[in-house]
């Protein structure tokens, strides 16, 4: 599994989002600038997360999106399975039933289910506001004299 560019910057875009929560409606174009990615590559993530209702979006002047939950409602796992899709390492260990006609004497099955299902509960297990608390904690620590 390799997580695609898509997924990286739809994460980051979502995580500025949340670093930015408090300033109301953040444009496209503010996020492209703070994270050094393509305006015109945010514009094709926006409609994965307006159907899945994650954004809340503003037109016109001082326009632009917002979270619509807080921070800690959002996984890592929820974030990557709306862009990349599966997490699965292969495609049989997300099949219920199996598809397969070798998967009855698969040995490798049960290690390609587990692998899947340390990745899914990893994933899901880190939210955004722990990225968020994990950053400050980083600044938090980092002074000098």
């Amino acid at each position: 599994m390799k997580i695609s560019t898509k997924g990286r910057y739809a994460l980051r875009m979502l995580i500025d989002l949340a670093e930015h929560r408090d300033d109301g409606f953040i444009s496209l174009k503010d996020i492209a600038e703070r994270q050094g990615v393509s305006k015109k590559y945010l514009e094709q993530i926006v409609p994965i997360f307006n159907r899945s209702d994650i954004l809340t979006a503003n037109r016109g002047f001082q326009g632009g999106y917002k979270l619509s939950k807080s921070p800690d409602k959002y996984t890592v796992g929820m974030i990557l399975r709306l862009t990349e899709g599966s997490l699965s390492p292969v495609k049989c260990a997300d099949e219920n039933p199996i598809e397969c006609e070798r998967a009855d004497d698969c040995v490798t099955l049960p290690i390609w289910r587990g692998l899947s299902k340390v990745i899914n509960e990893y994933l899901d297990g880190i939210t955004i506001q722990d990225i968020l608390d994990k950053k400050s904690e980083s600044y938090s620590n980092n002074y000098v004299i």
